[in-house]
């Protein structure tokens, strides 16, 4: 490693960043809608079955020029998916085990061509692995008389076709993706819009290959969709959020591999693994915790309706009896959750407290109409269309009670003649 390149503000170290960024923004494109369709595998099973076509491309041209190489890393990549499909669709083999037949044969295939025709050729194993992010820079051509890293001929183009690819096929892709049904019956060939996408794969896979390795490229691929996938809900976002996240893990991974002289390519990877923990941690829509904050907002929400349909049903029973906060407490399970409960009642002036008794403000008491009204509609409609007995009703109606919309609500109410009861014999509220 150079000393320019030890230094992160270095032009080099500069160039490195950028040629990592282009390759991951490629794999970050297509690999949204690879996790989207859930063939994660198919970027892993290509990414391996490259190396046959570069052997190859290399044995028709017997050069190693960029164009034949690339050209046959791709005819493979397209042909691992046509072949898995093949024996998906009559091998009667599962889509994973295709996968793994395919890839596995299809990248031993290369080591074996390697070792017959192209022994004197150097075969750098670590290569395939990790990729030659750092090396790249020294290897250039002059263009207009000045000299440009040779990858940037291959990442750039890759990430142009890309770009164009899902901004002329954004409609195709997406209904192909989400319901492929559809898109057939408006006319959209779903297997020609399926070989497109995987034919883009195959070119990012075989853009890859120099800078993260063909083992590696999967990460690139799938990690950042992954983790844009829990945290957003838009195939636009998602797409967008990828590349951010490939972008990031570029930058710090490639700064993190030089400062200590570590494999960037595993770095990357490392850093895209971390990138995910986090989203799934925290991510607003998916995350661990946004999900126990809201069971734990859910949670409290049922127990301050509860204590809500409880003071009303003792206003109702008789409008002068009030009940102690202790007992009230105590009838919602008691706990934390009742006391911050009725604490947030009390607060938003739905529940006055007096003397260490209850009773219903005129909002409260709003809110626990509607709450028993939507009790009483649910038993009558268990008890008039199924049948249940008196006995069996309280307890679903008493669970659906906090979940069921004013759309159903109503819809449940037409079925009653008007002034009816519910089958106790209760009014229920208008």
């Amino acid at each position: 490693m150079t000393i320019a390149i030890n230094n992160l503000l270095s032009a080099d170290m500069l160039l490195v960043m950028l040629i990592a960024m282009l390759v991951n923004i490629s794999c970050a494109l297509v690999g949204s809608f690879l996790v989207l369709r859930r063939m994660s595998m198919m970027g892993d099973a290509i990414s391996h079955a490259i190396l046959p076509g570069l052997v190859i491309g290399f044995l028709f041209s017997g050069t190693l020029n960029i164009l034949p190489l690339f050209a046959g890393a791709v005819a493979a990549g397209v042909a691992t998916t046509f072949l898995t499909q093949t024996l998906n669709q009559y091998g009667r083999l599962s889509p994973d085990a295709s996968l793994g037949v395919v890839f596995t044969s299809l990248f031993a295939l290369g080591v074996v061509l390697l070792k017959l025709f192209v022994s004197e050729f150097h075969f750098d194993t670590a290569c395939v692995y990790e990729g030659s992010l750092l090396l790249l820079i020294f290897h250039t051509v002059d263009i207009a008389g000045v000299e440009v890293p040779r990858q940037f001929l291959v990442a750039v183009p890759v990430l142009l076709l890309n770009i164009a690819a899902l901004i002329v096929l954004w409609k195709e892709f997406k209904l192909t993706t989400f319901d492929s049904s559809l898109a057939s019956a408006m006319g959209i060939s779903a297997p020609l819009v399926h070989y497109t996408l995987m034919t883009l794969v195959a070119l990012t896979a075989v853009a890859s290959f120099q800078v993260v390795g063909s083992i590696l490229t999967i990460a690139m691929l799938i990690v950042p969709a992954a983790a844009a996938h829990l945290c957003v809900e838009r195939l636009h976002r998602l797409v967008a959020l990828a590349c951010v996240f490939s972008i990031v893990i570029a930058i710090v991974g490639t700064m993190v591999a030089v400062r200590y002289d570590v494999s960037p390519s595993g770095t990357m990877a490392v850093l895209a693994g971390v990138l995910y923990t986090l989203a799934a941690v925290f991510s607003p829509t998916g995350g661990v915790v946004a999900r126990a904050w809201f069971n734990h907002q859910t949670a409290l929400r049922i127990v301050r309706e509860d204590i809500l349909a409880m003071l009303y049903r003792v206003e109702e029973h008789d409008p002068n009896q009030r009940l102690a906060k202790a007992n009230a407490i105590e009838a919602v399970g008691g706990g934390r959750n009742a006391k911050l409960a009725l604490g947030q009642l009390m607060r938003s002036g739905d529940v006055i407290e007096a003397q260490g008794e209850l009773a219903l403000a005129d909002g409260g008491r709003k809110q626990a109409s509607t709450l028993v009204r939507t009790h009483r509609l649910w038993e009558a409609y268990l008890v008039d269309e199924l049948g249940l007995p008196l006995d069996h009703v309280h307890e679903p109606a008493h669970r659906v009670e906090h979940f069921l919309g004013e759309e159903l609500r109503e819809q449940l109410a037409e079925r009653l003649p008007e002034g009816a009861e519910d089958p106790h014999g209760r009014e229920i509220p208008e």
